[in-house]
């Protein structure tokens, strides 16, 4: 993948996270709670920013993206950020495509009682008068 697909692919995790962390996006923690847009966004920018020798523009922009999450001319200063850098640095690129292919788990259920669940850590009962003892 190209840096340019790839800035066009990650802007709504990007700025899912924005809007979900403002500027703590680019330091915070894993969070357990995020959602998987939110959470890939938060590793998007932070593998971007971590990649940068001065990541002060980056951070600008992100700042001024989650100040104005709305603005479409501050949306797309963060893009021009990521493009810049994605440009830059091709194993960057690389492992941003990577993430974004990790990222892309898909899960079909169908059929009466088809279930679809990555992770599960209890009871899943679709049948009619199931009974579930404990």
């Amino acid at each position: 993948m190209d840096a340019l697909t790839i800035v066009g692919e990650i802007g709504p995790y990007v700025s899912a996270a924005v809007g979900a962390y403002g500027t703590a996006v680019l330091t915070r923690a894993t969070d357990v709670g995020a959602d998987a847009t939110v959470g890939l966004g938060r590793r998007i920018l932070q593998r971007i920013r971590g990649s940068q020798e001065d990541p002060t523009e980056l951070d600008r922009a992100v700042a001024e993206a989650a100040e104005a999450p709305d603005d479409a001319d501050f949306q797309a200063m963060l893009r021009v950020q990521i493009k810049r850098a994605l440009l830059a640095d091709p194993e960057l690129t690389a492992g941003v495509a990577q993430l974004l292919t990790e990222s892309s788990v898909s899960f079909t259920a169908s059929g009466d009682g088809a279930v679809a669940v990555q992770h599960n850590s209890g009871v899943i009962s679709t049948g009619n008068n199931a009974q579930i003892q404990r």
